[in-house]
């Protein structure tokens, strides 16, 4: 097991981690993919007393998540760190011509992988997503896909847990409709979520570090 008794994992992200979360409620994990990895993880290893916090909070960009990296990820003192982040850096170009150049957005992932891993924070880097659903998400892969890109070279880079869902749900798709996964294209439904959910255990269970 990857994972060791009694460690911390922060989920970190936007609003596809947030799930609606009470941000009252420190312990409060969202109706998402976080939720229902925790939740699974728990059920299946209670005897590691593991320990899941959520801070992903909607609209956050990689800037967004730089600029709070020390309150709310290395202030936390986490063993592991999950990171989803992305889709917002790509939307906000389409919806408020507010774009974010991919080298921007590799600056500020960079910064809060290196402030992590100077502080011996286990990271898991999941890739951002989006489906082809409305119609008008295609013209998004222009913009999204050199992100993925930078996802994946970095995950490389730190030697990270690495969780490829744009694949998965490009796989899935070809067996239920991509609105099946994710109505807006972003955001996912129940079956999306728990999608997510199987496929991060899996890479956190599965790790090529365990030798499986």
């Amino acid at each position: 097991m990857l994972l060791q008794p009694g460690q911390k994992i922060l989920f970190q992200g936007d609003s596809i981690t947030d799930a609606g979360r009470d941000r009252e409620d420190a312990s409060s994990l969202g109706g998402g993919y976080a939720m229902m990895a925790a939740s699974q993880m728990q059920a299946l290893h209670p005897g590691l007393g593991l320990t899941f916090v959520n801070k992903g909070i909607s609209g956050n960009r990689a800037v967004d998540l730089a600029g709070r990296w020390q309150d709310d990820c290395l202030d936390l003192k986490p063993d592991w760190v999950s990171i989803l982040i992305g889709v917002n850096d790509c939307w906000r170009r389409f919806d408020a011509g507010d774009a974010t150049p991919v080298e921007v957005f590799e600056k500020h992932c960079r910064d809060i992988l290196e402030r992590s891993r100077k502080q011996g924070i286990g990271i898991i880097i999941c890739e951002p997503f989006v489906l082809p659903c409305p119609p008008d998400r295609e013209a998004w892969r222009e913009d999204i896909d050199p992100k993925i890109h930078v996802a994946r070279k970095l995950a490389r880079e730190f030697a990270a847990v690495f969780v490829p869902f744009d694949g998965i749900f490009a796989a899935r798709s070809v067996v239920r409709p991509p609105a099946f996964w994710t109505p807006d294209g972003v955001h996912p439904s129940l079956a999306g979520h728990a999608l997510m959910a199987h496929e991060w255990i899996k890479a956190v269970t599965a790790h090529p570090a365990l030798g499986l």
